[in-house]
């Protein structure tokens, strides 16, 4: 049945009528290298094989799908959580389009950020005409309250001075000469996003931390770069509004990537005011809540005075522990008796769903801090990680992460893999298989390919809807991810033993 206005077809069943099937196999005769079936199926086994994944392992001068993005996404990641702040990025529209598709796929919330349109003459030429005409443009039609500069690889590889260039358009009149415009150096060849998070922050608090400190008692709290960010930050204001703790969230994008459906566009929602981001040099103490997003801007703090701690995405009963006797010592506020209620409910909860977890093997990638953060909490599950892979990772994560698991009895024998890929990982699959994975929406290629059961806890998630709006910090958090990992679980099993008569034999109701 074809295509019509009265029954518009979802693009599934769409593409499987006879024109589009048709059409599918003559760009497969045409574009395709057309080996026989047999020959495909005989590479696509010995890619199987521990001398492939030798090979493999072995790669140095390609990499293939990473589970990391660039220094610039990271960038306008970061300054979308102050308040009227509007990124801009010097270099190609191309480039600043990818950002945006990115987190508002995510997010599924528009991203707004806008570039200096760099084309060729500017490659060769420079782009302080691009950053002057920019500017201006940015300032007059969007209004912003802060214009958030990064770069795009374009930009660095010819060199561009960022604070000449800002310094000229204001001469130029492009926008007021007190007029906000934070800078960062984000190389995309260089780094990843959460790089580009910490380069981003850091030049912003850099200018706005200028003046003289004048030391008080509340504190700074960074999120660092998260998927979940929107009910992250709501919990963290809730467990420390329950403390009494007097706290400023820099940055803080839970409301502008959770914006209400009440027929108002809000370019700018949310965010760390610039009172609130000048108020900051003036914390007792800062606080971030990933380590390897925020070096630099921890360095700044230092520097400034504070006093600092830095946890690894706190999920489960130990990691939220450990931060919030951090946070008590820091302020001398007590952990009060609701909070203590809610970790002996997780504890509940998991003693309640040990039979099932226990034992259950794990591979984990995404960024350093979650998948450092994501194992320990396995761990006090009973199931065991048995491979936990950065692309975006060091080699002092790494060191760090094998002294955490090998005290632990469940992590014994984890391998841990900083700097690969997801194909490494396919390789790590096919030759030691564990029962579950744990990280973004890329893996579900891996999931197709290896029969690896997926579960989405990592960014990016683009193939499931509304995951960012709960939390996965705190003991709420940590229930949270306790129900999403026995779900998968579950409904494991429950395919495992469907079949009547055949394998149904503990197709139960009750589990």
């Amino acid at each position: 049945m074809p295509q019509s206005a009265e029954k518009v077809k979802d693009h599934v069943d769409l593409f499987k009528e006879p024109e589009y099937q048709e059409m599918l196999r003559a760009k497969r005769q045409q574009f395709e290298c057309g080996h026989a079936d047999q020959t495909v199926k005989e590479s696509d086994d010995w890619t199987r094989t521990w001398e492939y994944r030798e090979k493999n392992l072995a790669r140095k001068s390609l990499t293939i799908n990473p589970a990391k993005a660039c220094q610039p996404l990271g960038a306008v990641f970061c300054a979308a959580g102050f308040d009227g702040a509007l990124s801009f990025v010097h270099g190609s529209q191309g480039c600043v389009a990818y950002y945006r598709s990115h987190l508002s796929r995510h997010f599924k919330e528009p991203c707004s950020a806008v570039s200096s349109s760099m084309t060729e003459d500017a490659a060769v030429f420079g782009g302080l005409n691009n950053m002057i005409d920019g500017l201006a443009n940015a300032y007059a039609l969007y209004q912003p309250k802060m214009l958030a500069v990064s770069t795009t690889c374009m930009a660095e590889v010819i060199g561009d001075d960022l604070h000449a260039f800002i310094a000229q358009a204001k001469d130029k009149g492009s926008v007021p000469a007190d007029f906000d415009v934070p800078f960062a150096h984000t190389p995309a060849f260089h780094g990843s996003h959460v790089n580009g998070y910490d380069n981003m922050l850091n030049g912003i608090l850099s200018h706005f931390w200028e003046g003289e400190r004048q030391p008080g008692d509340h504190i700074n709290i960074i999120p660092g770069f998260d998927g979940f960010c929107v009910g992250n930050i709501r919990e963290l204001r809730r467990m420390l509004g329950l403390m009494g703790v007097d706290c400023t969230i820099v940055p803080d994008q839970s409301d502008v990537y959770d914006t209400p459906g009440d027929g108002e566009f809000r370019m700018y929602d949310g965010g760390t005011t610039r009172e609130e981001t000048m108020a900051a040099l003036n914390a007792k103490a800062t606080v971030s809540m990933q380590e390897y997003c925020t070096k630099k801007t921890l360095a700044l703090a230092k520097e400034k005075g504070h006093e600092t701690a830095a946890f690894h995405y706190p999920v489960g009963v130990g990691g939220t522990d450990d931060f919030l006797m951090a946070i008590s010592e820091l302020t001398g506020k007590a952990i009060p008796d609701a909070l203590k209620l809610e970790r002996g409910r997780l504890v509940d909860a998991m003693t309640d769903s040990m039979s099932i977890i226990h034992g259950k093997t794990f591979a984990v990638f995404g960024d350093p801090d979650f998948c450092t953060g994501i194992s320990r909490f396995l761990m006090e599950l009973g199931a065991e990680p048995k491979h936990v892979l950065a692309t975006n990772g060091t080699k002092p994560w790494a060191k760090q992460m094998g002294k955490m698991l090998e005290a632990n009895p469940y992590g014994q024998g984890c391998q841990v893999w900083p700097g690969k890929d997801l194909w490494h990982l396919r390789s790590l699959l096919v030759t030691e298989p564990v029962d579950f994975m744990i990280g973004s929406s890329y893996g579900k290629y891996l999931e197709r390919d290896t029969g690896t059961p997926l579960i989405r806890l990592a960014f990016p998630i683009f193939d499931r809807h509304h995951h960012h709006r709960f939390p996965l910090w705190g003991y709420e958090g940590g229930l949270r991810v306790l129900v999403t990992i026995l779900d998968k679980i579950l409904d494991r099993l429950d395919e495992a033993t469907g079949e009547a008569g055949v394998t149904d034999i503990s197709f139960d109701l009750t589990r």
